[in-house]
């Protein structure tokens, strides 16, 4: 597996934020920007959805950050992203992931390059649902765990179609959410163990869900659901998360969740605690 140069993927966002013009983005109701998802895209936690990850209206200009933690009993992974929205039609987002190995030692680390397009739609009022086409570009800094576990590559593309919906008043007179998001992969362990291996070496359709309930304003639960593939004959499994969402104001966001990620490069039983803190910068 060849060996790359780490791509010097922070130093893009703020230059493409220097030549844009800045507007204050409030343009959304509360709560409808979701959240920053562990590969940088606004979405869910484990999930992608179909919202960019601002309140930019048509006319205007958005950028977030986040800092997620998702520990479980023998891994931790360190989350840190930015994002921007433009004119409430497309995002870019960089992320940076660390793992860490808590038994075994080491570390490995990623870099996410994602862009999403809006396709059709809003999230609250369209009858159908909004649509968006992704893509996350991922690459490991890091190769000898993938190289040794037999994956094919050590960066990869993932391509997703994601369809989102808020329904106002559904549920007892609160408001509901749900996506779909279907995700064409290489990648091993959301690519932290490389892409492809001696099972598989070409993309394959995994599907991804969440489902939620705004219990207000300013809070949100709910559930997730991300499928795998197992390009490594490992046994990966799909992951789950319950979470709970605080939303005080449209600049800050906290998430909580339980995680149940399953098998992780053949240590079974993978589950613990995710917090994520999302802040809009404007």
């Amino acid at each position: 597996m060849q060996r790359y140069k780490r791509l010097p993927i922070y130093c893009l966002l703020p230059m493409v934020l220097v030549s844009a013009p800045v507007f204050s983005a409030d343009g959304k109701l509360i709560g409808t920007a979701g959240l920053t998802q562990i590969e940088g895209a606004g979405g869910g936690g484990l999930v992608p959805w179909a919202t960019l990850s601002g309140y930019d209206s048509e006319d205007q200009i958005s950028a977030s950050s986040a800092v997620t933690v998702v520990d479980v009993d023998d891994y931790r992974l360190n989350a840190f992203g930015v994002s921007a929205s433009f004119y409430d039609r497309a995002e870019i987002s960089l992320s940076h992931q660390r793992f860490d190995l808590k038994s075994l030692g080491g570390t490995i680390r990623q870099n996410i390059v994602g862009m999403k397009y809006r396709l059709y739609g809003d999230v609250v009022y369209s009858e159908l649902p909004q649509i968006s086409l992704g893509l996350q570009h991922k690459q490991l800094s890091d190769t000898a765990v993938a190289e040794a576990l037999g994956a094919d590559d050590d960066q990869g593309t993932d391509i997703y179609l994601a369809a989102t919906k808020v329904h106002l008043g559904a549920i007892g007179g609160y408001n509901a959410v749900w996506n779909l998001t279907a995700r064409a992969t290489k990648a091993n362990e959301m690519g932290l163990l490389g892409f492809g291996g001696t099972q598989n070496s070409d993309y394959e359709l995994q599907l991804e869900a969440s489902a939620g309930i705004l219990f207000s304003r300013n809070l949100a639960v709910g559930v997730e659901y991300r499928q795998k593939p197992d390009n490594l004959g490992l046994g990966e499994d799909d992951w789950v998360d319950a979470f709970v969402s605080y939303i005080p104001s449209k600049s800050v966001s906290i998430t909580a969740a339980t995680a149940n990620l399953g098998a992780i490069a053949g240590a079974p039983g993978q589950s613990g605690f995710y917090l994520s803190l999302n802040a809009q910068l404007w």
